[in-house]
């Protein structure tokens, strides 16, 4: 390919409103271009890129025996009001109707369809199992789009659906799918790690996260570097104290904390450690109050609370509602000296805390030297709610938690009977008994992979690629090539050798300054760059420069096509 051929508008400014380096470089090297809020145009660079990705995952999905299939965006409400989603599904889910006034949606997800699918078609236990994937443009009505294609409204996913005789068929190909999604990540050529994870609103029993590792990921893992264990800090287990609670050592007392209403203020102000306080947190589960402690220093995980037995759902109390059950404000509020039918649960390391603080529900006032058992009840419940921490206990017992971040990626789920039953999905077993399916579901953001990508990939030039994901595995660079015949005619020659070769190769044929394309093409992230000069064809070299390492060399002309042939499948 040629640049004088090729659409390449590269900027040397990122517009104001992008904040990801992603989003900054996917418009700055002409990937992608914006059409309105959270829609995005792909332009020739950025296409193929996510072709790339495309081909790779649909490679491995058929290699795991997965059957490649295409259904429409365009659903139909009938399919969601069976399963109950489309009131629970929420504003992400944009709805259309015709002309005649039906109800349709664009689809977020493809559950109902597929089951669809399965149910018309599948009678026999002898039709399964049976795995079904597509690749296709999602929309989600984002409430704030942000961040580029990485939360764009709409955007492309691979989503794969199974069907199972039984449970344990569906673990052996929710196996296949996780060592499938590990061979993706492998062959694109980025860091990453699966999690496990919480099964959200998509439902099931099983699931894990795979998450490409960068700093600006929107998600917590926590794992353990002695051990295989790692989750989504949202499922990840805090681990109970291993001492038990000391004896109370202090009296209670009241102490006056004017204006401080947060832990680290009242820490601050009575000089003592933020662990040695306790957050109390006013939840109402219909029209019952719920108080939650955990430790100062930790933070409540409102997923575990919410799966504990009578907080599910739960919300946060109003103002009004404190005050008018517990007597305070916010900020004050404390376990002791509840009104009896305020049940209290607390985390698994606030039960094990002596002669801690707490809001002494009275404005302005804390209490310090406070014990269960003797100052107030024990808690009605003692469960794990909170969010592990960098030292904590690994789960596994192998060693101590650490803390990274991740961008999601992939998603793989255990559905279960969810959709089956509620959808009438049977079918006939070998004893002609009528049985639910077994379902699972499997998903990847393609489009949000060449984002995170460049989260995980770049410098202060652009982007670096991994060389399976790059637009183009080599760039020649001809200088003075519209000037220059024997810098023309060796770059052409270039050009078609490599071309032959099978090798993806950008010329720059446009006679920019050196300076000029060596941006573009850093900029863009192509892994090599061959630098044709006419000072160097006098003596037969030209400059092999790679983008990762950046470093170059001089190398033969006659020989630098064979040398990156070694040198791109030592890496491929």
């Amino acid at each position: 390919m040629r640049v004088s051929h090729f659409f390449l508008p590269t900027l040397r400014e990122a517009p104001t409103e992008a904040e990801l380096i992603s989003h900054k470089l996917m418009l700055r090297a002409g990937l992608i271009k914006k059409l309105g809020s959270g829609l995005y145009s792909w332009l020739p660079l950025g296409l193929r890129v996510m072709r790339k990705v495309e081909q790779i995952v649909r490679e491995e999905m058929n290699r795991a025996g997965a059957v490649e299939l295409l259904m429409p965006a365009i659903q139909p409400a009938e399919l969601w009001q069976e399963t109950g989603r489309w009131e629970v599904f929420g504003p992400q889910m944009l709805k259309i109707k015709d002309r005649h006034d039906r109800d349709f949606c664009f689809g977020p997800t493809h559950e109902e369809v597929i089951t669809d699918i399965a149910r018309q078609d599948i009678r026999s236990y002898r039709q399964l199992p049976l795995n079904l994937y597509q690749i296709q443009t999602k929309f989600r009505d984002e409430i704030r789009p942000r961040f580029g294609v990485m939360r764009a409204r709409e955007f492309v996913m691979k989503d794969a659906y199974s069907f199972h005789t039984g449970l344990d068929d569906l673990k052996r190909e929710y196996q296949n799918m996780y060592d499938t999604y590990s061979r993706i990540f492998d062959r694109l050529g980025l860091e990453y790690r699966p999690v496990a994870a919480d099964t959200g609103a998509i439902g099931g029993t099983g699931s894990h996260e795979f998450h490409v590792l960068a700093d600006s990921g929107e998600d917590a893992i926590a794992f353990c570097p002695d051990s295989g264990y790692a989750a989504n800090i949202e499922l990840a287990e805090a681990v109970a104290p291993e001492t038990e609670r000391a004896p109370a050592a202090q009296p209670m007392e009241k102490t006056s904390t004017p204006g401080k209403t947060t832990c680290e203020a009242v820490t601050a102000m009575l000089k003592l450690p933020l662990e040695k306080s306790v957050k109390a947190l006013a939840v109402m589960h219909e029209d019952e109050m719920f108080m939650l402690l955990v430790r100062g220093d930790h933070q409540l995980n409102e997923i575990k609370a919410s799966k504990l037995s009578g907080l599910d759902p739960f919300r946060f109390a109003t103002d009004e509602e404190i005050q008018s059950r517990v007597g305070c404000r916010p900020g004050y509020i404390g376990p002791v000296g509840l009104p009896p039918e305020i049940r209290v649960i607390a985390d698994r390391s606030v039960a094990t805390m002596g002669d801690f603080v707490c809001g002494a529900n009275e404005a302005d006032f804390h209490y310090t030297g406070v014990n269960f058992g003797r100052d107030l009840p024990e808690p009605s419940l003692v469960a794990d709610i909170r969010n592990v921490v960098a030292g904590d206990r690994s789960p596994d017992g192998k060693g101590t938690l650490e803390i990274c971040r991740g961008i999601e990626v992939g998603h793989i789920f255990q559905l279960r009977t969810k959709y089956s039953e509620a959808m009438k999905c049977t079918f006939l077993d070998d004893a002609g008994k009528t049985q639910p399916m077994e379902m699972g579901c499997y998903g990847i953001g393609v489009s949000r992979i060449v984002a995170a990508a460049i989260e995980q990939g770049h410098d202060e030039k652009g982007i670096i690629w991994p060389l399976p994901m790059a637009p183009f595995a080599v760039a020649i660079a001809a200088i003075g090539y519209q000037r220059n015949e024997a810098v023309r005619e060796a770059a052409d020659a270039l050009h078609q050798a490599l071309t032959e070769a099978g090798i993806d190769v950008l010329l720059d044929d446009r006679g920019e300054r050196p300076g000029v394309m060596f941006a573009d093409i850093e900029l863009i992230g192509i892994p090599y760059r061959i630098t044709v000069g006419e000072r160097g064809l006098k003596d037969g070299k030209v400059e092999l420069y790679s983008r990762s390492s950046g470093e170059s060399r001089e190398t033969d002309l006659n020989s630098v096509v064979s040398q990156l042939k070694s040198d791109l499948w030592s890496e491929s």
